[in-house]
C-alpha cells in the first residue's frame, strides 16, 4: 500500500503543471462594481499601493507534498491511483490530520522572507476546500489545534502567522474556502460526492443547508473577531454562489452547475465582518457585485491594462503548497511578471508553500532574497504607482506616481543577457532638460530625444545579473 501511495504522489506532483489543472483555476472576472463605503474605498486605495504580496497555502496536503485538496474531488480531470477506492482515499487524506505536527513552525521566518523580497501584504489559508482548519475554531474538531500539534504554544497557527506579518508591516488577508468538503453540511455522506459542489439537493434539505450557512458565518466571525486587525477576507470556491449570479462566464469553466442555489448569504456575512473590521476588503472571487472588491485572475496576467483593482495570484513554483523537488521560477521571471502586472494596473500575489515541519524551503528563501535585491532598490517605480496611458513599448513598461508628477520606465533584460549600453523607448518623452535617475544607483543618467525615441545611456559597472532597469523622470 505504501509503495502504491508513493508512486501515486509522484504522479500527482508531475501532474500539477499539466493542462488538466486548469479546471480548478479561477478565471479573471469581466464585470466590476466599485465599492461605495468610504472606509472600503480608503482601504482599497491603500491595498493598490502595495503591489506585491505573498499567499501561503499550508495544510494537510503539505505532509505528503501533494496538490492542495483537489484530489478529494471526483471530477474527470483528477488522477488518482486506480487500485485505491475513492472512499479509502478520502479516509487516508483526511487521516493525515493525525500526522500533521509542524514542530518547527516558524512564522517569523516566513514574514522575514516576505519582507526581504519586498512584499507588502499577506493572504494566509485559514481553511482550504478539504475543510482542515489552520486556526482554533470552535465549529469543528478538524483543526491543526486539535491534532498532534495541540499542545504547542503556537497551536492556533493563524494567530501567530498574522502576528508575525503584522510586525513586518504587512496588510493582513485571511483566505477562507466557502466550500468545505469535510463538513456533513456540505458533502453529506448519505450520498456520493460527484464533484466540487455540495452533494445533496438544497431545495429538499433546507435544514442541512441552513446549518452549513450558519457554520460558515460562525467560522468567518471567529476570524474577524479573534485574530486582530484583518484587512482582506479572500474567499475562494466561486462555485458556492447564488444561482442567479451564474452567467456565461461561469458556465465556461466547464464544471457542473447544480439546479439549486448555493447561496450562503454574503450580505449577512459581510455586514458582520465589516462591523468587526471596518473598511474590510472582501474578495468573493468571480462573484460579480459589491463583494468582489478586487479581481483575481489566477496563474495568468491579463492581456491588456485594466482600470479596476485586480491581482494576479501565481505560484513561485509549480504548486501552491509544498512539493518536494518543485522547480521555482527564476528571479528574472518573477521580476518581469511583477513589472508587467503593475504596469497593467494590478498587484502580484506570489504563492509559497511551507514544509510540513513549519519552515519555508531554503531554496524558496534564497529565491525571495534574490527577488528582493532588485525590488528593494527599484521599488519606487512600483509601490504607490498607478497606470499611465502609454504603458508598454517593447521590453519597457511604464507607471506613474499617484500625483502624476513622476513617470517611471522599467526595462526588462532578457535572462542570460548582458546589461546593454543604452535603452530606447518611443513614448513617454521626458520634459526637455529634465533629469532622469537610474533607481538602481540613485544617480542621474544621460538621455536624449532622437528620431528613434528616447535614448538612455547606462553607466558601466552595473551588476551583470540585473533582471531589469528602472528610471524616474518628468514626462511631457
Amino acid at each position: 500500500m505504501k509503495t502504491r501511495l508513493l508512486i501515486f504522489f509522484s504522479a500527482i506532483f508531475l501532474f500539477i503543471d499539466s493542462k488538466a489543472q486548469d479546471n480548478n483555476l479561477h478565471q479573471q472576472s469581466t464585470i466590476y462594481e466599485w465599492p461605495t463605503d468610504p472606509l472600503v474605498k480608503q482601504k482599497l486605495d491603500k491595498w493598490q499601493d502595495q503591489k506585491f504580496g505573498m499567499i501561503i497555502h499550508w495544510g494537510l496536503y503539505a505532509v505528503p507534498g501533494i496538490m492542495e485538496s483537489w484530489n478529494l474531488c471526483s471530477e474527470d480531470w483528477i488522477s488518482r491511483d486506480s487500485t485505491i477506492t475513492y472512499e479509502d482515499y478520502k479516509k487516508w487524506y483526511w487521516g493525515l490530520n493525525t500526522k500533521f505536527n509542524p514542530v518547527n513552525f516558524n512564522p517569523e521566518q516566513w514574514a522575514k522572507a516576505g519582507k526581504d523580497a519586498g512584499m507588502k501584504y499577506l493572504v494566509f489559508t485559514t481553511k482550504h476546500h478539504d475543510g482542515f482548519n489552520m486556526f482554533d475554531t470552535k465549529e469543528s474538531d478538524f483543526s491543526i489545534a486539535k491534532g498532534p500539534f495541540k499542545d504547542n504554544p503556537k497551536a492556533d497557527v493563524a494567530k501567530y502567522v498574522f502576528d508575525a506579518f503584522r510586525k513586518q508591516d504587512f496588510m493582513i488577508g485571511a483566505y477562507f474556502s466557502k466550500p468545505d468538503w469535510h463538513s456533513q453540511y456540505y458533502w453529506w455522506s448519505k450520498y456520493a460526492t460527484a464533484d466540487r459542489n455540495n452533494n445533496y439537493d438544497i431545495r429538499k434539505n433546507p435544514w442541512r443547508w441552513n446549518k452549513f450557512k450558519q457554520f460558515t458565518f460562525n467560522q468567518i466571525s471567529e476570524l474577524m473577531h479573534n485574530y486582530g486587525s484583518v484587512d482582506i477576507l479572500w474567499l475562494d470556491g466561486g462555485w458556492v454562489r447564488p444561482l442567479e449570479t451564474v452567467n456565461a462566464e461561469v458556465l465556461s469553466w466547464g464544471a457542473r452547475i447544480p439546479e439549486w442555489s448555493q447561496d450562503i448569504n454574503m450580505p449577512k456575512i459581510v455586514d458582520m465582518a465589516r462591523k468587526a473590521q471596518p473598511g474590510l476588503l472582501v474578495v468573493d472571487r468571480t462573484v460579480h457585485g459589491p463583494y468582489e472588491n478586487y479581481q483575481t485572475p489566477e496563474q495568468r496576467v491579463p492581456e491588456k491594462q485594466l482600470d479596476r483593482p485586480w491581482e494576479s495570484c501565481m505560484t513561485l513554483g509549480g504548486a501552491w503548497g509544498f512539493a518536494a523537488g518543485d522547480q521555482f521560477k527564476t528571479t528574472a521571471k518573477v521580476v518581469h511578471t511583477l513589472i508587467e502586472v503593475v504596469a497593467k494596473g494590478g498587484s502580484l500575489l506570489l504563492g509559497i508553500g511551507p514544509k510540513p515541519d513549519g519552515t519555508l524551503p531554503q531554496n524558496a528563501i534564497a529565491r525571495l532574497e534574490d527577488i528582493g535585491k532588485w525590488v528593494n532598490k527599484n521599488g519606487k517605480a512600483l509601490y504607490g504607482t498607478r497606470i499611465t496611458k502609454d504603458y508598454h513599448d517593447g521590453d519597457t513598461w511604464f507607471t506613474q506616481s499617484k500625483d502624476a508628477k513622476t513617470r517611471y520606465a522599467l526595462t526588462c533584460i532578457k535572462e542570460k543577457t548582458a546589461v546593454p549600453e543604452y535603452v530606447l523607448w518611443k513614448s513617454n518623452i521626458p520634459v526637455k532638460g529634465s533629469k532622469m535617475t537610474l533607481l538602481q544607483t540613485g544617480k542621474n543618467v544621460k538621455w536624449e530625444k532622437t528620431e528613434a525615441g528616447v535614448k538612455v545611456w547606462l553607466p558601466k559597472g552595473l551588476p551583470s545579473d540585473l533582471p531589469a532597469l528602472a528610471f524616474s523622470f518628468t514626462a511631457q
